[in-house]
């Protein structure tokens, strides 16, 4: 018998979005579609993403737990940098705590036509 103990949760990415189950039985989950922010914030070893939609509502995913899928769908949010994301998850790689590295572009919306007669 191994001495393994069993994971905290278990985290599940799909085309639709990112599940995690946890041991005590609760779920967070997002749809890809209402992804409007990411963040990075340390967490002991691991460094943690936490995806928000508007209304803060969160999934929380450590690094630990992510495969090419995950950042294959981070890499199709709207502007989002994967390239940059290496050195942001450096340790020391930025100020303590929680940081934003993703928002959704705010959609452009031209300004009213004015009548300068």
């Amino acid at each position: 018998m191994r001495g393994d103990a069993e994971p905290d949760s278990y985290v599940y990415v799909t085309d639709e979005g990112v599940t995690r189950h946890y041991s005590d039985g609760s779920v967070d989950a997002l749809a890809w579609e209402d992804v409007v922010e990411v963040q990075l914030a340390p967490s002991g070893d691991d460094v943690l993403f936490v995806l928000l939609d508007r209304e803060g509502q969160s999934c929380v995913v450590p690094h630990s737990a992510t495969d090419a899928t995950f950042f294959d769908h981070l890499r199709h949010l709207p502007e989002f940098d994967l390239e940059a994301l290496p050195s942001l998850l450096r340790p020391n790689a930025g100020p303590p705590g929680p940081r934003v590295i993703w928002r959704i572009p705010e959609p452009f919306i031209a300004p009213p036509e004015l009548d300068l007669d």
